[in-house]
């Protein structure tokens, strides 16, 4: 019976020991971490405050960048075309070009080409312009009538449309897969019995549509 005691009273006091074990070691790793964080800190605080310096002027000088790219656009230059055709006329940035040929006996008798600094090939079915203006010798409806099988496809949504110049004419907006091989923006308008369409082939340059472009666009119904 005695030794029964003895081994009950050792098995009782060892669980404490345990645990103050445990206890200390938690606490020892955890001022180990402390310590060593503290020096990371303390060793590395200069290149850390250095680093995040460098990162803000960087912020600073892109931000700079993007304002002055804006800023650069403006005054606009102007793409006016035939009175038979309605007048259309393009306000475009500075900084971009056009290539605008006009065949008055043409199916298409305005066909723009515009491009930031230079205008790539145009006959080359690949090249992707940041906008495209185009008036056709087709009627709205079938202009629309185009795009129906994508629209049931959900590869484009389509909505009505005002420009803010012309509010007396509704178009559509298209946005989506607007070719075969290319997502942007359109917009669809009537203009007499001809159609007007004015479009991105880049989503990149959908901010330059709404922007610079749909605001001023403007034509006589």
């Amino acid at each position: 019976m005695d030794r029964l005691n003895q081994r009950g009273a050792i098995n009782v006091l060892l669980i404490p020991l345990i645990l103050v074990v445990v206890l200390f070691l938690g606490a020892a790793g955890f001022g180990i971490w402390s310590f060593t964080s503290r020096a990371d800190y303390k060793n590395n605080s200069d290149q850390k405050a250095a680093a995040a310096a460098n990162q803000a002027v960087k912020d600073t000088e892109a931000a700079d960048a993007a304002k002055y790219a804006e800023e650069a656009k403006k005054p606009y230059d102007t793409y006016i075309g035939a009175a038979q055709f309605g007048n259309i006329t393009v306000n475009y940035p500075k900084t971009w070009s056009a290539y605008i040929p006009e065949a008055e006996r043409s199916s298409t008798p305005i066909s723009g080409f515009f491009n930031p600094k230079i205008v790539p090939s145009v006959t080359d079915p690949n090249q992707t312009f940041a906008l495209r203006i185009e008036l056709a010798q087709v009627t709205y409806e079938a202009a629309l009538d185009q795009f129906k099988s994508r629209v049931d496809q959900g590869l484009v949504t389509m909505s009505p449309y005002t420009l803010a110049k012309v509010p007396s004419v509704v178009g559509s907006r298209v946005e989506g897969q607007i070719t075969s091989k290319k997502q942007g923006v359109m917009v669809i308008m009537p203009i007499r019995n001809m159609t007007l369409r004015v479009w991105t082939e880049a989503n990149e340059y959908k901010g330059d549509l709404d922007t610079h472009i749909l605001p001023n666009l403007s034509f006589v119904p």
